[in-house]
């Protein structure tokens, strides 16, 4: 069983939309498990049997940390899963891989599965990239608790999807230092899914494409 993990981001702007979204996906039938991971705010509009992700989480279970979001919160919204350190939360909101470190381990300690992110930029050396941010991001963890997803950030968004080949290189790398399902994400869609599965990927990270009806089916059912 793959794992398919669509990450939302922050869309869409209204709850009717992301009604009429969460409706359409729970129609979708496969063996794969499908993980949807809308913003915060619409985490209670989902249909029972969704399986849920949380976006980011905090690292503290509760305290005067406005606009933030425990563990035992997500837990609470049936959330299974969460992604972490995530190239945007990175990049914009300044995360290090010490602040990474400490939500993973309070996301393990809330029962909830972490999905760490990894990539390098444009011009990185991506195999000392990675591998820092898994040691420095794992540190004091049990590896086989967490599942990575390996996404190069010049990827994101972009349209300019990593080669399978060469994504299957940084696979390797990462299947050397962690006990992990890894995923690969990075302008996914239903055209490329399958070559990453082929290479030996546990399954997608998606972005953009979740959020669009057609495509996300045809992408599950390719993977």
């Amino acid at each position: 069983m793959k794992l398919i993990i669509a990450n939302w981001k922050m869309n869409p702007d209204n709850s009717l939309e992301a009604k009429e979204l969460f409706r359409f996906f729970d129609d979708i039938e496969s063996d794969n498990e499908v993980v949807i991971c809308p913003p915060f705010a619409f985490l209670g509009l989902a249909p029972e049997r969704t399986v849920l992700g949380g976006q980011n989480c905090f690292w503290k279970k509760e305290g005067s940390f406005t606009g933030e979001v425990s563990p035992l919160m997500l837990k609470d919204m049936g959330c299974r899963y969460v992604i972490i350190g995530h190239s945007e939360r990175r990049d914009i909101f300044g995360e290090n891989n010490e602040i990474i470190n400490k939500k993973i381990k309070a996301v393990l300690e809330a029962g909830i599965i972490p999905i760490l992110c990894v990539g390098e930029k444009k011009g990185d050396n991506a195999n000392r990239v990675v591998v820092r941010q898994l040691e420095k991001g794992l540190e004091g963890i049990d590896s086989s608790n967490v599942i990575i997803a390996y996404e190069p950030v010049w990827a994101i968004g972009t349209g300019d999807f990593c080669s399978p080949e060469k994504a299957d290189e940084i696979r390797k790398i990462i299947k050397e230092k962690v006990k992990s399902k890894i995923l690969y994400g990075g302008s996914v869609n239903s055209k490329n899914v399958k070559s990453y599965i082929d290479k030996g990927f546990d399954g997608v990270l998606v972005g953009g494409a979740s959020l669009k009806k057609e495509e996300f089916v045809s992408l599950v059912k390719n993977a």
